[in-house]
């Protein structure tokens, strides 16, 4: 069975699922008391992307975190209905971090409509995404119905593990935006908590939730980590040398931002032409084009691309070594590709 069909059948289920839990802590407006949190509702839901102008597919992204979590349930051939309140465990917890992020790093849009914090302000953002967050322990819950008591106590720990590591990630994140210049090492811990913690998590609770032993588990989640890595690294190179017509992504933002990517550390530690440029002060859009050729020439692009297809070789040798051959193993093969932006 194709992707396709995988995702065909997944996607309905966990928008139930999602649905489900949040009508379970704020029912909608025909219960008695719902006017009463109606508008924290309307947040949630409209950036899960169920109401408000534009609401639909597109609003809602690709579910890939879910997606992720019950096809790594079925490919140690497991039953993936049963891991569906993790699936939306992962799912809640990672929009929670973007109703902060979105705040924190001033962003007025996202997949093309206001943002919470621009309707609703920023305290009330802050509260949604705090709502956001406490339906996560109620997600991972509902595993008790399908799941033995200590599979649900594993999920519960894989969740809150992953959390603490993109709080990290984010103060990292931060907190280098003060800083003009770092080392490259650097680079990794937050990346590791920003990006790879989370698809980490995702493997490793799918394999979990699909019955796999200790040490599948771990290579499952070997396999997340690497392939959040990599998929930061091609980000990093999207966000400089990308297409902006087919990436929907500026390939001048990340410059002129400050942004410290792979490239633009790798760049700083050449200590190059780019370097001086770098460190003499801000950016402006216009500039921007000449420092990527500047990066470019000096080798950040071809040790960024470097890097991505070592960790993407190291993703898939873990995910061929714990999953089970059939259609599940290779769907989440083609995920990984699609999402690193490879073809088979």
């Amino acid at each position: 069975m194709p992707l396709s069909d995988w995702v065909t059948q997944m996607r309905p289920a966990v928008e139930e699922t999602l649905r489900q839990i949040v009508d379970a802590s704020f029912p909608p407006e025909h219960d008695s008391q719902s006017p009463l949190w109606a508008e924290l509702r309307h947040m949630l839901t409209y950036h899960l992307g169920w109401d408000g102008p534009g609401s639909g597919p597109d609003a809602q992204g690709k579910r890939i975190r879910p997606l992720l979590v019950l096809l790594s349930a079925a490919a140690v051939d497991g039953g993936w209905q049963s891991a569906l309140p993790g699936a939306a465990a992962v799912e809640l917890l990672h929009n929670f971090s973007l109703l902060h992020d979105d705040i924190q790093d001033q962003s007025e849009t996202r997949r093309g409509r206001p943002t919470v914090w621009t309707r609703w302000g920023i305290p009330q953002a802050i509260n949604a995404g705090d709502a956001m967050f406490t339906l996560v322990p109620l997600a991972i819950n509902q595993l008790s119905s399908h799941h033995a008591p200590e599979t649900v106590v594993a999920a519960n720990r894989i969740v809150f593990e992953a959390s603490a590591r993109l709080t990290i990630g984010q103060y990292l994140d931060i907190s280098y935006e003060q800083a003009r210049s770092l080392p490259l090492e650097a680079y990794w811990p937050m990346i590791e908590g920003k990006t790879a913690a989370l698809l980490a998590a995702c493997a490793e609770m799918g394999a979990l939730l699909g019955g796999a032993n200790a040490d599948r588990q771990h290579s499952f989640h070997a396999f997340g980590t690497s392939l959040g890595l990599a998929f930061q690294a091609l980000d990093d190179i999207l966000g400089i040398w990308g297409d902006e017509t087919l990436t929907g992504k500026s390939a001048t933002s990340d410059l002129v931002t400050g942004k410290k990517t792979l490239p633009v550390l790798y760049g700083l530690q050449q200590n190059g032409e780019f370097a001086h440029r770098w460190l003499a002060g801000s950016i402006a859009a216009a500039d921007a084009p000449e420092l990527a050729a500047l990066l470019e020439a000096e080798g950040a692009r071809e040790y960024t691309q470097s890097r991505a297809d070592r960790l993407t070789a190291e993703a898939l040798s873990a995910l061929n070594q714990a999953s089970s051959p059939g259609d599940a193993a290779d769907s989440l093969h083609q995920l990984t590709l699609s999402l690193l932006h490879r073809q088979q």
